[in-house]
């Protein structure tokens, strides 16, 4: 049966009968994906390689052997927010995810500032995992002189940027082809890797400097509360990316269904890998200060590469180098997809210019919201490149704000929005109330902590004014979003007043070429 909207409530495509029919689709390729493919983008988005070799060792630097009790412990609150994302996903599956539900349970500005905050995420990410992808490529090819260089960096980063942009403009089903095959390898590396580590520490041939590992390493026991909220939004980062999943909820099989489903299966198979790599990690190089030990500072802006050799040889070695350099490029493709496809929905409720609305004809993307993001994220990186690389490198530290902010207000939406309905039965109660507020709260408190201990000038590596450049980029960047949504408020009003989507719209708006 065709869904039916009022045109007027949705802008001048309604024709002369006055009624659209069937306007559910924005123009997307319906049920491209299954569930298998669906996980697989939510894992190339959370970028597993890239996101451990890029974070423990800052993890380990802030809570030692307890880095694996920190995956355990942000793991907690992202399946809780998993669980919002799947019940708000079966109630709307909307491409705009935060965007849309924010507006149905607070109303548009909120929902259009939650929004922002998942742009704001994927503009940062994509200016360092460029960069990575880059560096770890010529390292690959024994291009010593060039990972050295900056401007080397900076050119085969935005190449990257680009390339992956382009890919994505062509299709979400040879974006999923090609993220599988780059999934295949990360996952067989790390877990052959792990095993391999694992065993030798076991077995006494790692080293003098391995150690065994401990049950107690899973109980964040003697850490102070910066301390853990230091790490967990350093973990937060590295769980990021799995709402992936939801973005891509309208060209998804059985989309009431499957893309929560990917969602939560998503976060286990993380949690489980981090894990199982952080106990080979800590166990086979211990935590010396010397050597490929944990304890050496040298070591602490990627402790992941450093074991390749010392495992398994030169083989093992280039493995993993190609593994982080095809992590990155495999996050640079898959964060672009649902920051995309978010303008689009944003663009179709009126909240953004009507530009970001239009759809391939052929390739049934949103190929200006798509191009549009990849011109912000090379805007950004070279902006951040040109200052400093302490700069760039303390956007990744901002990351974690930015993440729990859009997180925080989805876990907290589900809640508010599904109100009327919490006490109508025990699932109910728990999966749209109980879990989801634990949830939020979560996200709350991780954000506020980490913002407060952040604006000391010593968090980072850089700072303005007396106030640390991780918080003046992480906050800076969430505020700029009030201008622009101002902006938009002056360029069309309709959604800020309400009139394209509410808490009571039952259907998508239609097609809009």
């Amino acid at each position: 049966m065709s869904e039916r909207i009022e045109a007027g409530s949705v802008g001048a495509d309604a024709g002369t009968s006055g009624i659209i029919e069937n306007p559910g689709s924005k123009g997307l390729r319906a049920g491209s994906i299954g569930l298998m493919g669906n996980v697989i983008i939510g894992l190339s988005a959370v970028a597993p390689a890239y996101s451990l070799a890029a974070t423990l060792g800052y993890v380990v630097d802030n809570v030692r052997d307890k880095a694996p009790a920190m995956f355990v412990l942000a793991f907690i609150p992202m399946l809780l927010v998993a669980f919002a994302y799947r019940e708000l996903s079966r109630d709307t599956p909307d491409c705009g995810t935060t965007f849309t539900w924010g507006t149905k349970a607070f109303g548009p500005w909120i929902g259009w500032i939650g929004g922002w905050g998942l742009a704001v995420s994927a503009i940062i990410v994509l200016a360092n995992v460029s960069e990575i992808a880059a560096l770890y490529l010529f390292r690959f090819l024994g291009l010593d002189g060039l990972a050295d260089s900056s401007i080397a960096k900076i050119l085969l980063g935005s190449v990257f940027i680009i390339g992956m942009t382009w890919i994505s403009i062509r299709g979400i089903v040879i974006s999923e082809r090609m993220q599988a095959i780059l999934m295949f390898i990360q996952f067989a590396v790390l877990i052959v890797a792990s095993v391999i580590a694992l065993v030798k520490a076991g077995t006494g041939r790692a080293g003098a400097q391995a150690i065994d590992p401990e049950l107690s390493w899973l109980w964040p026991d003697g850490l102070d509360q910066s301390q853990i909220a230091a790490a967990v939004i350093l973990c937060i980062f590295i769980y990021w990316g799995w709402d992936a999943c939801l973005a891509i909820s309208e060209e998804t099989k059985d989309p009431d269904k499957t893309p929560g489903r990917a969602a939560v299966l998503t976060c286990l198979i993380l949690v489980a890998t981090y894990v199982l790599v952080a106990y080979a990690v800590q166990s086979f190089a211990g935590f010396g200060d010397t050597g490929i030990g944990l304890g050496n500072e040298a070591n602490a802006e990627d402790v992941l590469t450093i074991l390749g050799d010392p495992v398994a040889g030169a083989v093992m070695s280039s493995a993993l180098l190609l593994t982080v350099c095809v992590s990155a490029l495999s996050s640079t493709q898959s964060t672009i997809l649902p920051t995309a496809r978010s303008s689009l929905s944003m663009a179709v409720y009126k909240a953004l210019p009507d530009r970001f609305a239009s759809i391939h004809p052929r390739y049934m993307t949103p190929a200006f919201g798509t191009a549009a993001m990849g011109a912000a994220a090379i805007t950004f990186y070279l902006v951040l490149s040109l200052l400093s690389q302490d700069t760039l490198a303390d956007s990744i530290s901002s990351l974690g704000l930015a993440v729990a902010f859009y997180y925080g207000i989805t876990a907290f939406a589900c809640v508010w929005y599904f109100r009327s309905t919490l006490f109508g039965s025990a699932r109910n109660f728990f999966l749209r109330g109980l879990l989801p507020l634990l949830g939020g709260v979560a996200m709350a408190a991780a954000f506020i902590r980490s913002a407060i201990d952040m604006i000391s000038p010593d968090y980072g590596a850089t700072s303005v004014g007396g106030i640390g450049g991780v918080f003046v980029l992480g906050v800076g960047m969430l505020v700029l979003g009030i201008p622009l949504m101002l902006a938009c408020f002056a360029h069309n009003s309709d959604f800020f007043r309400g009139r394209t989507l509410t808490a009571t719209t039952e259907v998508k708006v239609p097609d809009v070429h």
